[in-house]
């Protein structure tokens, strides 16, 4: 019988999966969502290392914003997501949405870091 966690284990692993093969060498910008805040991080998987990070939990967007687990902060993590990537001169990534769906902070935050100048 499957869970709704072992499901969304899946899923996450599925879509990693679909991203390893496609990659071509650029930096994985991967999102979780918690039920409070949203965090963002550029991960250059052939090094194992994060390159850049943002999340509602830094003074500068938890201060401008009552609280991190909606659309407007979302939308502020991926421009900070940009601004910090285009300063380590990145600008091709890969999309990890990993286990959620690509709708509501989500999808507000890829489209704020594609406004800011990330290519994906």
């Amino acid at each position: 019988m499957s869970t709704k966690s072992s499901s969304n284990f899946r899923r996450g692993q599925r879509v990693r999966s679909r991203l390893r093969r496609t990659a071509y060498g650029r930096p994985r910008l991967s999102v979780f969502r918690s039920s409070k805040h949203i965090y963002a991080q550029l991960i250059d998987d052939s090094k194992g290392v994060t390159l850049v990070s943002a999340s509602t939990r830094e003074p500068e967007i938890r201060g401008a914003k009552k609280t991190g687990a909606n659309i407007e902060a979302a939308k502020a993590v991926g421009q900070r997501i940009a601004e910090r990537a285009a300063a380590k001169g990145v600008k091709e990534v890969q999309f990890d949405r990993g286990q959620y769906l690509y709708h509501g902070r989500i999808k507000a935050l890829a489209d704020a870091a594609r406004e800011g100048g990330l290519k994906f």
